[in-house]
């Protein structure tokens, strides 16, 4: 277990995600354009769902055992996962609104 890597690994794919999110939100507020943003939306739930499958393995791997230490590197990577877990929902309903607004 390479725990540097996985811990950049979080950071890396949670922020990509927060910042599809952004760009979609983006898209249909100023363009209209809810294809775009359907598209760069899904692409931040895959970046998550990557992010996620190594908080799920980091977890397996700890087994509540305290195997794994907890550094503040490891709590900011779980801030940025927590952090992208609530902008994908919220974008998701911002993007709805923008939506209903443009009918």
């Amino acid at each position: 277990m390479d725990l540097e890597n996985d811990v950049m690994e979080l950071i890396t794919n949670s922020g990509y995600a927060r910042s599809l999110v952004f760009q979609a939100i983006r898209c249909a507020r100023e363009d209209g354009d809810f294809k775009q943003a359907g598209m760069l939306m899904q692409q931040a739930q895959d970046s998550l769902s990557e992010a996620h499958a190594v908080q799920t393995r980091l977890i397996g791997e700890d087994e509540g055992s305290g195997k794994i230490p907890v550094h503040l590197i490891m709590v900011h990577a779980q801030d940025h996962l927590m952090n992208a877990i609530m902008l994908v929902e919220l974008g998701k309903e911002i993007i709805m609104l923008h939506q209903k607004i443009d009918r």
